[in-house]
This record gives C-alpha cells, structure tokens and sequence, in this order.
C-alpha cells in the first residue's frame, strides 16, 4: 500500500484538524486548515485513502512545504 505526504502550500499556523488517524478520506477532502494572513486555507488530500499519520496538531506553526500527515492509498 502507497503511502503519500500531504504537505501545505502556505506557511501559518493550524487552526482545525477535520479528520483524525485511522479515518478514511477521499480526494479533495480537507486534512487540516492552515491560517495565513486572516485567511483560512485547506490542505486538501490528493488522494482517497486512510490516514496513517497526522503530523501537526491545532495551533501548531507550519512552513510552506512542510508534511502535515500521511495517507496510505
């Protein structure tokens, strides 16, 4: 089984994290939302699959490019 990193666009701080390890996903589901700038951005999932591994939680400080959690396909 595949496994694939989601990583964020945007650097900023978490401010929800909608889904939990061990919960299935499909493509385009949100994976956490990152504040920018006043803005709340989703990271969305590229693919369907189940969540292996969250790497951040709420009010955590993400850098752009940096992995938020891992997806097993």
């Amino acid at each position: 089984m595949p496994e694939i990193k989601i990583v964020t666009e945007v650097a900023g701080r978490v401010c929800a994290t909608p889904v939990q390890v061990g919960g299935t996903i499909a493509d385009g589901d949100e994976i956490v939302i990152v504040e920018a700038m006043k803005m709340e951005i989703p990271v969305l999932s590229p693919a369907s699959g189940t969540i292996t591994s969250l790497l951040v939680k709420l009010d955590d400080v993400v850098a752009e490019g940096q992995a938020v959690a891992i997806v097993a396909c």
